[in-house]
């Protein structure tokens, strides 16, 4: 008998196979799909099991913005800039109305409590859970997952995407990118939307897939092994530090990407590379474009908690009819 369970108030049978008992990483887009039924409809996304192969959930990066993307926006966490280790969780109401002189001083306490070094910079990050709307957005996974696939362009990249630009909603950034892919106008354009004063494509679904697809073949993954291949980098495609150094020219455009790893000289592509990323600024990557990973591993975690922390029993797909 095959369980049905709830998330988020959706009600699933997942069909898949073991996930972390896996012991090699995954060899094709096939590999990394699990089923999902609603009803008697069933979607198809792409499981996070790759995560847990180098350890990428034990980082204590995507480990905060995950805490960050499940925290009410009425909290805060106050947290050591450069680990995101955090040293308290406090209401904002509590964290405003101190003036800014009794803040630095309320930083350097926390430092010496927590035996920070005095150097170093203390963020304090509001609560996100008003804008990743994981419940919002999980309908869409599968209709993104579907379209990267039709245009011959590994899905991952889909569903990392979706889960983390514009989550369930359709809004347009203060940059003017807009869609479920959150494309530029000049970039939309250049990959065949039209975006013009009286039609913008990217507000549809499919259009905005097609666009986004066409930009990550066309142009992010051949910069990305531009950069890499310039440095003697090795690469396999299908790697997750590849995928997210992928997201970053993505995000952050190709230029930038450069000048951060030729900051950083790298030996070889890894983990600690894209770790190394998130650490270091150069040209126009800053603050923003170190997150942007950080933010895609937090929202695989959530994504992976939703399905697989719900789910009684687990199938390996070539056992199930």
């Amino acid at each position: 008998m095959k369980n049905l369970k709830t998330i988020l108030g959706v009600s699933i049978f997942c069909i898949a196979f073991s996930f972390s008992g896996l012991t090699q990483p995954f060899s094709s887009w096939e590999d990394e799909k699990i089923e999902v039924q609603k009803g008697d409809d069933i979607s198809v996304i792409m499981a996070a099991d790759e995560l847990f192969f180098d350890r990428w959930d034990i980082l204590p990066q995507p480990q905060f913005w995950k805490q960050i993307m499940q925290l009410s926006p009425d909290s805060c966490l106050i947290n050591v800039a450069s680990t995101r280790h955090v040293l308290l969780k406090m209401a904002i109401r509590d964290w405003s109305k101190q003036t800014e002189a009794e803040k630095d001083i309320f930083k350097d306490s926390l430092k010496r409590t927590y035996g920070v070094d005095m150097a170093d910079r203390i963020n304090v990050t509001t609560g996100k859970n008003d804008f990743y709307k994981f419940k919002e957005v999980y309908p869409d996974l599968s209709r993104g997952v579907a379209a990267f696939e039709r245009y011959g362009v590994d899905p991952w990249y889909a569903q990392a995407i979706l889960l983390i630009e514009s989550p369930g909603q359709l809004k347009k950034s203060s940059a003017g990118a807009y869609g479920a892919f959150q494309l530029m106008p000049s970039v939309a354009r250049a990959q065949g939307l039209t975006v013009n004063s009286s039609v913008d494509e990217r507000k549809n679904f499919d259009r905005c897939a097609y666009g986004s697809a066409r930009l990550i073949s066309r142009v992010c993954v051949p910069e990305a092994k531009r950069i890499l291949n310039a440095h003697n980098i090795a690469f396999n495609e299908s790697d997750l530090w590849f995928r997210l150094f992928v997201l970053h020219v993505y995000h952050a455009g190709s230029l930038n990407v450069k000048a951060v790893v030729d900051k950083i000289n790298p030996q070889e592509g890894s983990r600690e590379l894209i770790m190394d990323m998130w650490q270091t600024s150069a040209a126009g990557f800053g603050n923003n474009s170190q997150n942007y990973t950080q933010l895609a591993l937090a929202a695989q975690l959530i994504l992976h908690e939703m399905v697989y922390n719900h789910c009684e029993e687990i199938y390996d797909c070539a056992s199930v009819d």
